[in-house]
């Protein structure tokens, strides 16, 4: 049994192979004709803080299988509080068959998965978030120049490093692309991050460029990517943080209008506007947030349809017919017995 916390777990071919369920998922939900694959089955979605775009789009994506999404939000479950992290996933996989875990920590989710007995679905950590980016590189192919192979792509982050871009710079050197990092020198992406992102490119062919130049980084790029510039426990370095970004790394007009005129922009939001990226550039013609927040429902129809789907049993209607005529005799006698008034 596989989870899917981590692209670094998958090849190329797989996850280029999931990118193209994402495709026939989409164009099957557009003509109302999506397959009910997940029928009679649940997802359990535990989150340790609030989402928009991750919640809706597995809870929908389940509903539009066929299946059901149980939303567990903070606090109502004991979660390595009052229960330990392993009986709460030995428990749940008991009653669902798969979980989805959007967790404060990287090692929760490692936890859930070492001990499910159901695939793991990581919806986010601190370290990573595997379901936003390969929706991302969909998105990017749906709106890449005509003619431009996937390898051919240079895709720009500008900003911290966040799971996001953890994220991104891994996949994009998996798949043979070129990813770019461009945030001042002590939000750069750690070394041990960055040497596994050029082991991926010995593989794939793709390249990796960290940089403190955000000029020189969106010239020839084909996609700008940005990011809120603090997370979850970091509020108390915002003033140190907006003054490092501030104003060099901001994605505005006058750094958009540097890159090629087809690059397109991306933010994976919730969007800080006005802060990391301004509202002439979040809301520019050339900008593709709201296609990346559409595209999250598919990505998450194909990794469930990916990972639940193959699990499902599917017994033949004899034994079906046979497991209902047993329950339907049992209630006509129970039935009778408790209203037969002799």
């Amino acid at each position: 049994m596989r989870h899917f916390i981590d692209t670094q777990d998958f090849s190329k071919a797989e996850l280029l192979d999931l990118i193209q369920l994402i495709h026939l998922t989409k164009d099957a939900d557009k003509q109302g004709a999506l397959p009910p694959l997940l029928s009679g089955t649940s997802l359990g979605m535990i989150f340790e803080e609030p989402s928009t775009r991750t919640r809706v789009s597995f809870e929908v994506a389940m509903t539009k299988l066929g299946g059901h999404a149980l939303y567990l939000r903070p606090g109502e479950i004991h979660l390595g509080q009052r229960e330990s992290t392993k009986d709460t996933a030995k428990v749940i996989s008991r009653m669902v068959n798969a979980i989805e875990a959007r967790t404060l920590s990287h090692k929760t989710v490692l936890e859930l998965a070492r001990h499910a007995t159901v695939p793991v679905i990581n919806g986010l950590t601190d370290y990573n978030h595997p379901t936003q980016v390969i929706c991302d590189v969909f998105t990017m192919l749906e709106h890449k120049l005509p003619g431009k192979l996937l390898e051919d792509l240079n895709v720009v982050f500008i900003g911290d490093t966040t799971n996001v871009c953890s994220s991104l710079m891994l996949i994009c050197t998996q798949l043979g692309m070129r990813f770019t990092q461009a945030a001042p020198r002590k939000y750069q992406a750690p070394e041990s991050l960055q040497e596994i992102a050029r082991e991926n490119c010995k593989l794939s062919g793709g390249t990796l460029v960290v940089t403190d130049d955000p000029v020189a980084a969106v010239s020839d790029a084909d996609f700008i990517y940005t990011d809120l510039w603090w997370w979850v426990g970091q509020e108390a370095e915002i003033p140190e943080r907006k003054a490092a970004f501030m104003p060099n790394f901001q994605v505005n007009l006058a750094l958009f209008e540097k890159a090629p005129r087809h690059a397109k922009m991306m933010h994976c939001l919730p969007a800080s506007r006005g802060v990391e990226a301004t509202d002439e550039v979040l809301d520019h013609p050339r900008s593709i947030i709201y296609d990346q927040s559409e595209n999250r429902l598919h990505t998450e129809k194909a990794i469930l349809i990916k990972f639940v789907y193959p699990r499902v049993s599917r017994p033949p209607h004899t034994l079906r017919d046979w497991h209902a005529g047993r329950i339907q005799a049992f209630l006509g006698e129970s039935l009778r017995l408790t209203f037969d008034p002799s």
